[in-house]
């Protein structure tokens, strides 16, 4: 059992993104517990490896948990105690010994266009390649120009700035604005400049993915009540209605959908948009509800897409 004063094993993916994240989460366990001694324990994961998997085509084995199965797996096995996930990242099914805990207060959750040479989206050539490992985005940036063409780019943040000074064709990149401001970038100023070279940048206008901004805390059922202190209730309400959805979908991560909740007072507010069929119309919703009951709202959008 895990208690204030014990040796906490944070399991994380290795890469820097991740590390920041795991970082994040350390320091919100020393404000709540001020003697815990915690460790990092990084793993390397499926999509860590399968760089060669395609994220927007679908495959037989598909994506569903590539970047959590083994961290489950050694929250199964008793080698860590709790795992830092991007929530986005996560299926919404787990094994059932398995709980996400807490959420940490939510980061910003807009899309970013790094592009070589125009300052926005707007400003894109006619037949612009535009890079992305989401389908989502892929799905919501061809609806708003179908000219542009896709590729799909994999890889950590530091890998990706490095393909797209590296492909003469490659125009752009969309990252989370999220993932890019954790690593100490500043994607909103128009400008990043890191190892790969100098980039412009602009925040897209297109709905975010499930969970995007959100760090979870997943642990054994057990040790959830631990980690109570270092939930964010705001944030807890808006993803849990937005991973109801993708519950009520039947949906994965790599469902082609878009959801963005906010609360106003006591209601909470999500809009949402599906993509069916290629060169089919997608379906959008709109609603909102009590914050207190966000399973609710979920299935008052789920409800409205379907009657679209």
């Amino acid at each position: 059992m895990l208690t204030p004063t014990s040796t906490l094993r944070v399991g994380t993916r290795g890469s820097a993104l991740a590390v920041a994240q795991a970082d994040l989460t350390v320091a919100a366990l020393r404000r709540a517990y001020p003697a815990l001694l915690p460790e990092l324990c990084k793993m390397t994961t499926s999509g860590d490896k399968k760089l060669d998997l395609s994220l927007i085509r679908q495959t037989p084995s598909g994506a569903k948990g590539l970047f959590t199965k083994e961290l489950e797996e050694a929250l199964l096995r008793g080698e860590i105690d709790v795992a830092v996930h991007s929530c986005k990242d996560m299926p919404w099914t787990m094994p059932e010994e398995l709980v996400i805990a807490a959420f940490l207060e939510r980061a910003n959750t807009g899309d970013v266009l790094i592009s070589k040479t125009v300052p926005d989206f707007a400003s894109l050539p006619q037949g612009a390649t535009i890079a992305t490992s989401s389908v989502r985005r892929a799905r919501q940036l061809q609806w708003a120009r179908p000219d542009l063409r896709i590729e799909e780019i994999r890889g950590n943040v530091q890998t990706r700035l490095r393909k797209l000074t590296g492909m003469p064709d490659l125009e752009g990149i969309i990252l989370a604005q999220a993932g890019l401001e954790r690593l100490g970038f500043s994607p909103t100023s128009g400008q990043l400049t890191c190892e790969a070279g100098t980039f412009r940048t602009s925040l897209l206008k297109m709905l975010p993915a499930i969970g995007q901004g959100a760090i979870a805390l997943q642990t054994r059922r057990a040790d959830a009540p631990f980690f109570e202190p270092l939930n964010h209730p705001a944030t807890w309400r808006a993803v849990t209605a937005e991973r109801e959805l993708m519950r009520l979908l039947n949906g994965d991560c790599t469902l082609p959908v878009g959801v963005a909740t906010h609360e106003e007072g006591d209601t909470l507010h999500l809009e949402t948009i599906l993509f069916g069929a290629e060169n089919e119309p997608p379906r959008h919703a709109a609603v909102s509800g009590s914050s207190a009951a966000p399973l609710a709202v979920a299935a008052a959008a789920c409800e409205a897409l379907a009657a679209r």
